[in-house]
C-alpha cells in the first residue's frame, strides 16, 4: 500500500521528469536553430546557408519559441504546484496554437518559393517536413487540450505534440552540417519518443494510452511523409498549395 510519503515522492519524480523533457525539448530547439536565427547575429559572414531572415520568419520564430517558453513555464508550475496559474495560462497556449498552425504552414510556403531548405533537397519535397510536422503537432495537441481534465493524459500529449515539430530544428544541423540524411532526421527525432515510453513501464508497468496512440502518430509520421514526399501526387500538391503564396 502507498504511503503518503511514497506518492509525494513519485508526485515529485513525476514533475522532474516532464520538467526534464520539457528542457530537453527546449535545448534541442535553441541548439537546431542557434546558427540559422537565435545566434545568427554572431555569424562572422553572410552564407549561402544562412538565407535572408523575412518579417514573417521572425513571427515564426516568435510564436514557435513562445510556445516552447510557455511548455518550461507550464512544467514548472506544476513543480510548483500552481495548477490554477497553470490552467490559466493554458488557454493561452491554446490560442497560441491557431497563429503558430496558419504561420508556420505560410512560412513553409514561402520557403518553397524562396527556394530554401537544408541540405539541397529539393524544396517541395522538404515541404513535407514542415507540413507534417504542423499536421502531428495539431492534431495531438487538440486531444491533448480536450483532455485537459484528465492530467495523466493531457501532459503526455501535450509533450508529444511538441515533438512532433523537432524535425525542422534537428534538420538545420544533421543535414546542413552533418551531411546526413532526411531519414536520420525523422529517426532521431522519434528517439525524444522512447523516454515516455521508458517512464510509463517504469511507473505504470504499461504504456498509457496517450503515449501509445501519441507515440504510434508521431513515430508513424516519419516513414509516411518520406514515401509521400517522393511521390508526383505531393509534387502536384505542392505546386498548388505555394500557388496561394507566389
Amino acid at each position: 500500500m502507498a504511503t503518503p510519503g511514497s506518492l509525494a515522492s513519485t508526485r515529485r519524480t513525476e514533475r522532474a521528469f516532464f520538467g526534464g523533457m520539457a528542457a530537453l525539448i527546449a535545448v534541442t530547439i535553441l541548439f537546431g536553430f542557434a546558427r540559422t536565427y537565435y545566434l545568427r547575429p554572431l555569424v562572422a559572414a553572410p552564407s549561402p546557408r544562412l538565407p535572408t531572415l523575412t518579417p514573417l520568419i521572425h513571427v515564426h520564430g516568435l510564436l514557435f519559441t513562445g510556445w516552447i517558453v510557455l511548455l518550461v513555464v507550464q512544467t514548472c508550475l506544476i513543480a510548483a504546484r500552481r495548477a490554477d496559474v497553470h490552467r490559466r495560462l493554458g488557454i493561452a497556449g491554446a490560442a497560441l496554437a491557431v497563429p503558430m498552425i496558419g504561420v508556420g504552414t505560410l512560412t513553409a510556403l514561402q520557403g518553397v518559393v524562396r527556394g530554401v531548405s537544408p541540405g539541397g533537397i529539393e524544396p517541395r519535397r522538404f515541404l513535407a517536413m514542415p507540413l507534417f510536422a504542423l499536421l502531428v503537432f495539431g492534431v495531438l495537441l487538440f486531444a491533448g487540450l480536450r483532455a485537459r481534465r484528465d492530467a495523466q493524459s493531457h501532459k503526455r500529449l501535450v509533450l508529444l505534440a511538441t515533438i512532433a515539430l523537432l524535425p525542422p530544428a534537428l534538420a538545420r544541423w544533421m543535414i546542413v552540417y552533418l551531411g546526413l540524411p532526411v531519414p536520420s532526421v525523422l529517426a532521431v527525432s522519434t528517439l525524444f519518443v522512447v523516454p515516455i515510453v521508458v517512464w510509463d513501464w517504469k511507473t505504470l508497468g504499461q504504456l498509457h494510452p496517450a503515449t501509445l496512440w501519441g507515440g504510434m502518430l508521431v513515430v508513424a509520421s516519419g516513414p509516411l511523409r518520406l514515401a509521400i514526399a517522393f511521390t508526383p501526387a505531393w509534387l502536384a500538391f505542392a505546386d498548388w498549395a505555394v500557388g496561394f503564396v507566389k
